[in-house]
């Protein structure tokens, strides 16, 4: 792996919350934006290009207890073309009791001639809180895209929450019916070690523990962007 982002954070006795680690990795460097009253808002910005070929992007992500972190994405991330070659992009994600993450991501475009796997591994104790969006689009426009292989797991208190492993590697099987079809965008918001309110949505699935998710497809990203920033909204803890 290639030198990841470190961003771990904590709170102290008096309640104030404080980044314990803040460590640019090769392709992100973490960066504190304006604080908010309740939690710490760290940026995840670009230092340079990728992912390209032989590329493995690294997030290790950690939250002490009772502490929120809010983690913004200012531009999403394009896999270029790999030329036969291939890359990663990796999360490691813990939550301790009490703690909270926000991660707001933008959307991940898989170019055509890409080859990316993405693994997301979050572990959350009990009493901690996540939620996600995530977005991968696949094509850049006028493309088909490349080949994705997506997979996620998340503890909740040492048991599984969340499996998945979303196999978009043969453009002629994700495009049958059943499966993607015509849609190239795929978006979700998953909230995690809390099951949220809100009003109902179609496409919400609650999960075996506390959380659920909104998974939604299209031909195209803006549609699916203000869907999902509508149940992000929704789920937001207030």
């Amino acid at each position: 792996m290639n030198e990841p982002v470190v961003v771990g954070v904590e709170r102290d006795a008096s309640g104030r919350h404080l980044a314990r680690e803040l460590r640019p990795g090769a392709f992100l460097a973490p960066r504190p934006l304006m604080p908010a009253s309740d939690r710490i808002r760290i940026a995840l910005v670009g230092t340079r290009a990728g992912l390209l070929a032989g590329d493995d992007l690294g997030l290790r992500i950690s939250v002490g207890p009772g502490a929120r972190l809010e983690l913004l994405e200012p531009a999403g991330l394009v896999a270029y073309d790999h030329r036969g070659g291939s890359s990663r992009w990796q999360a490691f994600v813990d939550i301790a009791e009490g703690g909270e993450l926000l991660w707001h991501g933008l959307p991940f475009v898989v170019s055509d001639g890409a080859d990316v796997v993405r693994t997301m591994d979050a572990r959350l104790a009990a009493g901690a809180r996540m939620l996600w969006r995530d977005t991968l689009v696949l094509g850049r426009s006028g493309e088909r895209g490349g080949s994705l292989r997506a997979t996620t797991r998340v503890t909740y208190g040492g048991r599984e929450l969340l499996v998945e492993d979303l196999d978009l590697t043969d453009p002629d099987l994700r495009e049958l019916p059943g499966v993607l079809g015509p849609h190239r965008v795929v978006g979700a918001v998953t909230a995690l070690g809390a099951t949220p309110a809100g009003p109902p949505h179609p496409y919400r699935t609650d999960l075996a523990g506390p959380g659920a998710q909104v998974r939604l497809l299209d031909t195209v990203a803006p549609a699916v962007e203000a869907e999902l920033s509508a149940v992000w909204e929704a789920w937001l803890p207030h």
